[in-house]
């Protein structure tokens, strides 16, 4: 059965002053400034489309990863995945890099490696992010 999730952004005022309010429609659990400043130059408290897609591509090769060793017969214990996404104004999205950790019992390091690479090029998100280079760094604990 397919999902449809949703979000709205309400955007007020220019691209360099003004600000907007994202809001997480499906899930409810709430609403996160955004401004180009925080995209641009610094967070200070705001949340950026970069900062979204990292937590949409950690989330998805998190869940991919857990479900390919599984099916390999290593379930893992825990997955620990952070995703870099560089943003260069005027240029865009430059590139996006998965860091993972994890805690998998009865596997090497090659095969966590390999699984982690499968997870890279086959979840969702980064089917995605076709157009953008996306490297990644595995290691268990």
């Amino acid at each position: 059965m397919a999902t449809t999730r949703s979000a709205h952004t309400v955007w007020e005022g220019n691209l360099a002053e003004g600000k907007g309010l994202v809001t997480f429609d499906s899930s409810g659990i709430g609403e996160q400034p955004v401004s180009w400043p925080a995209r641009a130059e610094q967070a200070n408290g705001k949340t950026s489309p970069e900062e979204l897609i990292a937590a949409a591509h950690s989330s998805c090769f998190s869940m991919a990863l857990s479900h390919g060793l599984t099916g390999a017969g290593n379930p893992p214990t825990r997955l620990t995945t952070s995703a870099d996404v560089t943003f260069q104004p005027g240029t865009g999205i430059t590139g996006i890099h998965l860091t993972v950790q994890g805690e998998v019992p009865g596997i090497d390091e090659a095969a966590f490696v390999a699984a982690a690479e499968e997870a890279k090029a086959n979840c969702p998100v980064s089917q995605a992010l076709a157009g953008t280079t996306i490297t990644l760094s595995a290691k268990l604990a």
